[in-house]
């Protein structure tokens, strides 16, 4: 009996991965939330008719703070730890939507929303950061995924809770009650985030080996790679200090020479690219925005669209299930790929079908395309550029510069979401078309790039990762990253 407990047992890594994703399902809850909110007759009976301007400013109002907190979420999370950076971040977040479910005016409403989006530029990062710095190389895919699954499960939450208040109309509880579901669960992730333990990686950064190793060890990891992490240099994540933190804060913008160094530039620059034109793509116009999205396609009432919303957000959960199971099978470099050529194609249908006045007056086939390849936008979406990009953007790092360059990719994430998530509802006000080709040309252009400067890093372990790119250039990383991981298989 001992023994059949003990190979039932879930390893640590494994449980502190599931509790650590919870944040990917306050995040997407957010998303999927604040559309139906603000397209409710409640809400506009509380603050206001929303011309196209207000609305964008007021949907856009969490993601400037999240950019601009996310450029030193890493300086945090280098002086206080992964766990600790995590907790604050969810603790400022379920301040700021408890700002927004009390508010009884505008004003207080989008204070809530920047006061979530400075907790939200925190956390958001660190979470797959810390996965990835405490499970195994052969499982870093799968439970990284964690974090944008539990997104998608966010979303679908967040647009069904809000279809079932909207029938609470025009009572204001409508659209406070799922703001309020977000301040509790946010309150009790940072709760939760006080048992897991500290970063091994982040452990070793301070010079802390034999804490480091106790770790490790509690996690479960192999020993055999156990033992290459505990091998390898130490660098200083940047000379960081509690007593210095203030200054380091301060030098933030005049000083990227760590994450902007040779050795890390490449890996820097093409996670942000990567995180920045996932967004310009379009997906969270079309999370933000669905309601309006299928208005514009002819579904007129606010339930018809409310549900379609959440149809499609069960379509993405149901094509994000396997996507993060089979993550480490199919590769980032791939999926990237793939994913973004149909992409491309899904946006210039729709952008075409309006520009050819296919779609207006909301009657005939076209319609029925329209909404039809929005679902399978998202769905693409989600089982490639979704899962992929959070992953990859942190396993490329150097240890010194992980937490650091995942944000500062984080805060370039939310900065074009920002661009999008305010000009999508004037683009589609002043054209039914123009929003659709800008996302394709972007998805577009991100496939040339990947295809060019993209290595696979699937079943690789990190200091693999990091010592590849120091020696060699991005175009032979992909032969290089194999090669090491068989010649460690073999014994070699």
């Amino acid at each position: 009996m001992k023994f059949l407990v003990r190979k039932l047992r879930v390893p640590l890594y494994y449980r502190a991965s599931m509790v650590v994703a919870i944040g990917g399902f306050i995040f997407g809850s957010d998303t999927g939330t604040i559309g139906p909110v603000t397209t409710m007759s409640s809400f506009q009976i509380s603050f206001g008719h929303l011309s196209a301007l207000k609305h964008g400013a007021v949907v856009s109002a969490i993601l400037l703070p999240a950019a601009f907190s996310g450029l030193f979420a890493g300086n945090v999370a280098d002086v206080y730890g992964r766990t600790t950076t995590i907790i604050i971040g969810a603790t400022i977040y379920s301040i700021g939507a408890t700002l927004e479910t009390t508010a009884s005016k505008l004003a207080q409403f989008i204070f809530g929303r920047v006061t979530k989006g400075i907790g939200e530029g925190l956390f958001l990062a660190i979470l797959v950061v810390y996965i990835c710095e405490i499970t195994p190389a052969k499982r870093r895919g799968q439970l990284a995924s964690l974090v944008q699954f539990l997104i998608i499960v966010g979303i679908a939450t967040g647009y069904f809770i809000s279809y079932g208040t909207t029938r609470m109309a025009p009572s204001s509880a409508s659209w406070r009650i799922p703001l309020a579901c977000q301040a509790v669960v946010a309150f009790s992730f940072a709760v939760a985030c006080i048992t897991i333990p500290p970063s091994p990686r982040w452990l070793l950064t301070k010079g802390r080996a034999t804490e480091a190793q106790a770790v490790l060890e509690q996690l479960g990891i192999a020993s055999s790679e156990l033992e290459e992490m505990i091998q390898q240099p130490v660098e200083d994540a940047g000379g960081i200090t509690q007593s210095r933190l203030v200054s380091s804060i301060k030098a933030k913008f005049k000083d990227f020479t760590k994450v902007l160094s040779k050795k890390a530039r490449k890996q820097t620059a093409l996670a942000c690219f990567m995180m920045m034109m996932q967004q310009l793509s379009g997906i969270d116009g079309v999370l933000y925005y669905a309601p309006l999205l299928f208005q514009q396609a002819g579904l007129a009432s606010e339930e018809a669209s409310f549900l379609a919303s959440g149809v499609s957000a069960l379509v993405m959960l149901a094509v994000t299930i396997p996507a993060s199971i089979y993550s480490d099978h199919w590769g980032r470099r791939a999926s990237t790929i793939t994913g973004g050529v149909l992409l491309t194609v899904c946006m210039f249908l729709i952008g075409s079908l309006y520009a050819a006045n296919s779609v207006q007056g909301g009657y005939g086939t076209a319609r029925w395309v329209v909404i039809v390849t929005i679902y399978f936008y998202a769905a693409i979406y989600c089982g490639t550029w979704a899962i992929g990009f959070r992953i990859y953007a942190s396993e490329i790092q150097p240890r010194a510069t992980r937490a650091s360059a995942s944000c500062l990719a984080q805060s370039a994430n939310w900065l074009s979401n920002w661009v999008v998530a305010f000009t999508t509802p004037i683009l589609l006000a002043n054209s039914s078309f123009g929003a659709y080709f800008f996302f394709g040309f972007a998805a577009l252009l991100t496939v040339v790039v990947c295809a060019m400067a993209m290595p696979e890093t699937k079943g690789v372990t990190l200091e693999t990762i990091e010592s590849t790119f120091k020696e060699h250039s991005s175009t032979r990383l992909l032969g290089r990253l194999r090669m090491r991981e068989t010649a460690k298989e073999s014994g070699l």
